[in-house]
């Protein structure tokens, strides 16, 4: 779930805010923008480009959070039809466990399978212990699915901080964290939850929103369809920094 804070006009509001977080939380580990990362790659850097190179395309990355749930095979079902690849953080206990065969949709149609923890505790209010348990156990259970663990997470609320991290890089995980979101959790009005992200898109931003919502899933065709008008390219967070790979340990925030 998302900081609770008022609705933000602009990517780069949301990424003040972001940068805020990050102090608040107390976190010194590396912090960069995908951007700037994909700037940084040297000629033998090897991540994967997606449908178009985003160093000279104006790319955006549709994320969802807390899913899989009941309305994410429809979902699936927008996303293909659009030709949307997208990148899902999923939550194990409830989630994954609940709904293997979307996971494994969700791997085998293309999309980025990261991990959003096992049951969304907020994890700088966590031992070290705790921690590594809550992202080691969806690790686990995606790659039992899936065959591969993810090597992406999303700390619940972009909480995070020095530990988290070290723990995450140990996980051969890296941090994600978001330019746009519609505080979806809080509205089933889908006209709003659109607009909202409409008004916060930009260039290099990753999209937050949540297909565990009624009102999110109706909002994206929506959402695609305008974005697309703009000269928007929809990518997974990997391809969003290629030809950079994403580094464990390292939290990236538009």
């Amino acid at each position: 779930m998302p900081l609770k804070t008022k609705p933000i006009g602009t990517g780069l509001a949301a990424a003040l805010v972001t940068a805020l977080t990050l102090t608040l939380a107390g976190c010194s580990s590396d912090t960069t923008a995908p951007a700037a990362a994909r700037a940084d790659a040297g000629s033998d850097a090897k991540g994967s480009f997606g449908p178009a190179d985003c160093r000279k395309a104006k790319c955006i990355a549709l994320t969802f959070d807390a899913g899989p749930g009941e309305d994410t095979p429809h979902l699936l079902d927008v996303l293909k039809e659009k030709k949307v690849h997208a990148t899902f953080f999923l939550l194990g206990k409830n989630h994954v466990k609940k709904y293997p065969d979307t996971v494994r949709r969700i791997a085998d149609e293309g999309h980025e399978v990261a991990n959003h923890t096992w049951t969304h505790k907020i994890l700088t209010d966590r031992k070290p212990a705790e921690i590594r348990a809550e992202l080691e156990k969806t690790q686990n259970a995606i790659a039992e699915i899936t065959g591969r663990k993810p090597r992406l997470m999303r700390p619940p609320q972009g909480r995070t901080d020095e530990t988290v991290s070290q723990i995450s890089k140990d996980l051969g995980l890296s941090e994600v964290l978001w330019s746009a979101t519609a505080k979806d959790y809080s509205t089933t009005d889908s006209a709003l939850i659109r607009k909202r992200i409409l008004d916060q898109a930009g260039k290099d931003g990753i999209i937050l929103l949540h297909d565990i919502y009624k009102g999110t899933v109706p909002a994206v065709p929506g959402i695609i369809d305008e974005l697309k008008k703009r000269g928007y390219t929809f990518v997974t967070v990997p391809e969003l920094m290629a030809p950079a790979e994403p580094v464990p340990g390292t939290v990236y925030h538009p």
